[in-house]
């Protein structure tokens, strides 16, 4: 029997076999203690990103601990800005028929825009940058592929919450979404537990951005390695990387969502925020900062003064080689100076400096050669010498006359 033979007599059923299985549940009850896988694959993306950003900080001359110091600033102002991006782009849930205005407050059942983290995540990293006095572009470069990480950690919570999927397909690699229900028996999708009963096979979009992620990771370290990015542009071209990605996957979603002349508000905001993206990547500063300008309480120009940042960075350079210069200088006049000394090039030891502390006199000069001749022939007195000299004197006056 043939292969396409034997799939005509397999009950219809048995393609489901092919389709990826929704978890049966999201949320466990420990001790009356909600514990939410979605939460969990949060807090450990956050872990990831700051353990590795730390790593890649202290590569770049950064100081020890700058990560998680800043990140406690950052994470709370990612939290809320996720928040409130998911709230104003699906108000409807809340504030429109049937919704409840108080689940906008919580934050535990799902729902976080990467756009408002990101956002309000930078702008707490900016305020710590400023206190800590860092440089906010490396310091973004440093986290960048971690960050990235973390978002592909973050979307497994999407997949035990059953959101953030496609429309219906028919792919052998479709996701199954099933029905959940409470102890009472109520329909509860978030936090109820299903009985296998499907309610639909849906592209699994929360996969595919996943390794979406999980590939542009790969790539920001390649290109970092090789080209050794900094000034922000590695962070710029994160987001590029995940706007691109972000911006397909958008196209094959069919859960609700806010639209905006028939194309859902994310497309909008991944084309705009990509665009910005290359932008900074094109025309920001090219290289990398030194370690002297990743060193903390250093005064540094604001982020946005590009031409500041430029000038900042010419000088650094410059000072930098201006150092190695002098270093290389002085090792070399120390090697000199460990050089033994050639038995010709040596001083005689009968020589004896004079008594105004002067090295020996200057033998072409005519006065000193006839006072080193007559100290030599040890019988000229004092006052022999002076009559000599006056004589000297007065010779070459009067030939100055004659002439």
């Amino acid at each position: 029997m043939t292969i396409l033979a034997l799939a005509d007599h397999l009950p219809a059923s048995a393609d489901v076999l092919a389709y990826i299985p929704s978890p049966p549940r999201g949320v466990w009850d420990i001790g009356g203690f909600p514990l939410r896988a979605y939460a969990l694959c949060i807090i450990f993306g956050i872990v990831v990103a700051i353990w590795w950003g730390e790593k890649r900080w202290q590569q770049r001359g950064g100081q020890g601990g700058m990560v998680l110091d800043v990140a406690m600033f950052a994470v709370p102002f990612g939290l809320i800005g996720g928040r409130l991006y998911h709230v104003a782009t699906d108000n409807q849930k809340y504030f429109g028929p049937g919704g409840h205005p108080i689940d906008a407050l919580k934050i535990w059942q799902g729902g976080l825009g990467i756009w408002g983290a990101v956002l309000l995540g930078g702008f707490g990293a900016w305020i710590a940058c400023r206190v800590y006095r860092i440089p906010l572009p490396a310091f973004g470069d440093a986290i960048a592929p971690g960050i990235l990480l973390a978002q592909a950690i973050g979307r497994f919570g999407n997949y035990f919450n059953q959101e953030l999927y496609g429309r219906p397909t028919s792919m052998p690699w479709g996701l199954e979404i099933y029905f959940r229900y409470d102890s009472n028996g109520n329909l509860d999708m978030m936090n109820g537990v299903s009985n296998g009963q499907v309610q639909a096979i849906v592209q699994p979009t929360f996969l595919y951005e996943l390794v979406w992620n999980v590939l542009g990771v790969g790539l920001l370290i390649y290109l970092d390695r090789k080209f050794r990015i900094g000034h922000g542009r590695l962070f710029a071209l994160y987001v590029a990387v995940y706007c691109f990605g972000r911006f397909f996957v958008e196209l094959l979603r069919n859960d609700e969502a806010t639209h905006i002349a028939g194309i859902r508000i994310n497309s909008f905001t991944s084309g705009i925020v990509f665009i910005c993206a290359v932008a900074y990547f094109v025309f920001a500063t090219k290289g990398r900062e030194t370690a002297e300008q990743v060193a903390a309480g250093v005064d540094r120009p604001w982020p946005w003064q590009f031409a500041a940042i430029r000038a900042y960075g010419a000088e650094t350079a410059v000072a930098a080689e201006t150092t190695e210069n002098a270093s290389g200088t002085e090792e070399s006049e120390e090697s000199e100076a460990d050089e033994p000394v050639a038995e010709s090039e040596a001083p005689d030891a009968s020589e004896s400096p004079s008594e105004d502390g002067e090295s020996a006199k200057d033998l072409d000069n005519p006065e000193d050669a006839e006072r080193d001749n007559s100290a030599e022939s040890g019988g000229s007195e004092p006052g022999e010498t002076e009559s000599a000299a006056s004589d000297t004197t007065k010779k070459v006056e009067s030939d100055k006359n004659g002439s």
